[in-house]
């Protein structure tokens, strides 16, 4: 489960522990977090969207904050990462990024990212991720900027590949 914009800066504020002690209250099992922004591994038997939207209203209630959730299963996550279509050529994985969207996006906003992209930047949209590298760093990069807005039109939060491959390997800890 990922969690936008947590963390960032002294906005949305919510330490891992409380987090994991309310979703813990809720009824969510073997809960773990990893690192302090959003990155959370849990089970439950209700389905992705169940969990997100209970999720987000945890979050409403209990911590005062409108948080979108996204969602991906532990075989969904392996997905994403048995995928990875530009493992090729992204080198250094804090500067390849995948964005997760609650939905497959519109054709029309991915041409519109990939227009933002400069020449040495790679974005590839598949089913309800984007993937993208930015060799040059993140910090300038339009497309980046893009990609980290709200104009996707569908929730949407991104990790960089170092932290993708950590959680797949913290759901791993529990199958």
């Amino acid at each position: 489960m990922l969690l936008r914009g947590i963390n960032i800066g002294s906005r949305n504020r919510i330490a891992m522990p409380k987090l994991r002690e309310a979703l813990a209250d809720t009824g969510f099992d073997a809960v773990k977090t990893y690192l302090q922004s959003g990155n959370v591994v849990l089970s439950s038997r209700a389905s992705p969207d169940a969990v997100a939207r209970k999720v987000e209203r945890l979050i409403a209630d209990r911590f005062e904050l409108e948080i979108d959730v996204v969602v991906r299963t532990r075989d969904e996550l392996a997905e994403v990462v048995r995928r990875n279509p530009l493992g090729k050529v992204a080198a250094n994985p804090k500067l390849y990024q995948v964005s997760f969207l609650a939905a497959k996006p519109d054709p029309d906003v991915v041409c519109k990212l990939a227009a933002l992209a400069i020449p040495s930047e790679q974005l590839v949209a598949d089913g309800r991720e984007l993937y993208a590298w930015h060799p040059d760093g993140v910090a300038r990069s339009k497309l980046w900027a893009g990609l980290a807005g709200r104009g996707l039109g569908v929730a949407a939060t991104a990790r960089n590949w170092t932290t993708v491959t950590n959680l797949l390997a913290l759901a791993d800890e529990e199958v």
